[in-house]
């Protein structure tokens, strides 16, 4: 599947098309570099694929949960919050429901605890973004690598033949010229994915982080409510 993708999407190459140019020919011209651009190709893919389920899951159930937990708690049934916090088993949820275990022991300590959860719940809705980041930064530079290694074989054929001829010059360059066109329409989409799930994980992050202050504050006013002093 990731190979037929793979391939329409080098045959969408200008010049790419043709009677005299197959996909088997630009994979053969490209040599052993194609290997490594298809592996690349392949593993940005599977994590687009991931990540794309993934967030889109969180996303919905974090955001559905946040709603309940700040209902609840508005109401002062934090007993209750906590329970669907942790049934939820989504990011937010687990931030607020550290926090509101908390909740007797001081808004310090429950602004900490939320804080504390979520760098960790950060870092795993970022997993994966390495993967894509480095995947976009390192297939230009196999695809430059093989052009290089391409124009070395390239001027070798033209040292042995003892003269320059436009052909084989052209055809060369042709060849080379192959990787690094790969190499770039595999960075392009997967640089633009990388930088759509950074803004949708900023985007739940917000969501995450107003929701976490609207319980703060929503426990500030209960103990505040309980230390009060009674008129007489």
């Amino acid at each position: 599947m990731s190979s037929s993708v793979f391939s329409l999407a080098l045959l969408q190459l200008p010049g790419a098309t043709g009677p005299d140019m197959t996909f088997a020919d630009i994979w053969e011209g490209g040599g052993f570099m194609m290997w490594l651009l298809a592996a690349a190709f392949l593993v940005g893919m599977l994590v687009i694929v991931w990540k794309l389920v993934d967030l889109t899951a969180k996303g919905a159930r974090t955001r559905r949960v946040l709603r309940d937990v700040d209902a609840l708690v508005a109401e002062g049934r934090i007993a209750e919050a906590i329970d669907v916090a942790d049934r939820s088993k989504t990011p937010g949820g687990r931030i607020l429901s550290e926090g509101l275990r908390r909740h007797n022991e001081g808004t310090e300590r429950v602004v900490k605890a939320i804080e504390n959860a979520g760098l960790i719940e950060m870092a795993k809705l970022e997993r994966g973004l390495v993967i894509l980041a480095t995947v976009s930064t390192v297939a230009p530079l196999l695809g430059f690598l093989g052009t290089v290694i391409g124009m070395i074989q390239a001027f070798q054929a033209i040292e042995l033949a003892g003269e320059v001829e436009a052909t084989l010059v052209a055809g060369g360059i042709k060849v080379a010229l192959i990787t690094t066109a790969s190499g770039l329409v595999i960075a392009i989409p997967v640089s633009i994915a990388h930088n759509y799930f950074v803004s949708r994980i900023d985007r739940l992050v917000i969501d995450m982080e107003e929701s976490a202050q609207r319980t703060i504050d929503a426990l500030h006013e209960i103990d505040v409510g309980r230390t009060a002093p009674v008129a007489r």
